[in-house]
């Protein structure tokens, strides 16, 4: 078994493979278009093929922003549900995943997963990308679903990143009026970056936002804040415009807003607000600041938004401003 990227001439038979399921909405299509504006490479490309010039037993896709060196995340996994593959037997070429696994598909996703990020981490890129799976709000309840997750979920698992969170993916349509929900709040730019990164780091204690804690004890909260700062700053394609700080009238800082639009669609980005003045209803409002900007700033029919499962005030401030759940993601990571 050979794991390896691909080469952009060999991208029809590829495409061929990327067949979309229950649990992604990757296309060939979606593949073509993000090569193109770069946030798909060959070398984020990585095959799994019995012998050279065979048609490959598994796709692995990896996303990243196009001023990334290195992926961000395990985008789409794909593999034939005919495989006739085990890692016992294998040759030097094939690495072994941390555990046995008998689903041919997950075996030899696994074992691709292994190879990818082997080579990643030693071009420096560890831990290795999360991975991504983007789901509707009752996958559990739909057996199709689930069982295309599950065997993703035991590749995913076998490779390491073994850790999952739970994401709710809200949208809010631009044209339906943004509540005004208290007068108590004023909101104002701050050019400096160094603010932010200041209240990005006040606000992670005690914070409800499981991946933004496992980050910040990973690398700590310092480098976090500064990565977050820099990430909004430069890789998302909002404008540095539109950030807000939030105080009340006595000028106390409550919080601060990154209102942002990635590469589909305008998005809340981040908030946050300080732990002295949580549960008072702060976040909502600025949560509408934010709705309001993004409505009159884009064209966009709609605006996402997203929390964690248990992350409860963030999704009764999203409701309250008028934002519904629709879809589900669901996140492997190594940390």
């Amino acid at each position: 078994m050979i794991f390896r990227p691909i080469v952009l001439q060999e991208l029809n038979s590829v495409l061929a493979q990327v067949r979309p399921d229950p649990s992604t909405a990757v296309s060939a299509d979606t593949v073509r278009a993000r090569l193109a504006d770069g946030e798909y490479r060959p070398g984020w490309i990585w095959v799994a093929e019995p012998t050279p010039g065979q048609a490959p037993l598994a796709v692995a896709i990896w996303w990243g922003s196009p001023a990334d060196v290195h992926p961000s995340n395990l985008d789409a996994l794909f593999a034939r549900s005919d495989p006739i593959w085990a890692p016992s037997g294998s040759r030097r070429e094939t690495p072994s995943p941390t555990r046995p696994i008998t689903d041919p598909r997950s075996a030899v996703s696994a074992a691709l997963l292994t190879a990818a990020h082997q080579v990643f981490a030693a071009d420096g890129l560890v831990p290795a990308p999360d991975y991504h799976l983007f789901l509707p709000s009752d996958w559990r309840d739909r057996p199709e679903v689930a069982a295309s997750v599950a065997w993703r979920r035991r590749a995913a698992e076998a490779a390491g990143l073994r850790l999952t969170a739970e994401r709710l993916r809200f949208e809010r349509r631009t044209d339906r009026p943004v509540p005004t929900l208290s007068d108590r709040l004023s909101f104002a730019p701050e050019p400096d970056d160094e603010v932010f990164v200041d209240l990005f780091r006040r606000s992670l204690p005690k914070s409800l936002d499981v991946m933004s804690i496992r980050e910040a004890l990973l690398v700590g909260t310092e480098t976090h804040a500064r990565s977050e700062v820099a990430f909004h700053h430069w890789e998302m394609r909002g404008r540095r415009s539109w950030w807000r700080i939030a105080r009340t009238a006595a000028g106390q800082v409550v919080g601060f807003a990154i209102p942002s639009h990635n590469s589909v669609v305008p998005v809340v980005g981040y908030l946050g607000v300080l732990p002295e003045f949580r549960g008072r209803g702060f976040a909502a409002e600025i949560l509408a600041e934010s709705t309001r900007i993004l409505a009159a700033e884009t064209r966009s029919d709609v605006i996402r938004a997203e929390t964690d499962l248990a992350n409860h005030p963030a999704v009764a401030a999203l409701e309250l401003v008028g934002y519904r759940d629709g879809t589900r993601r669901l996140v492997f990571s190594a940390t």
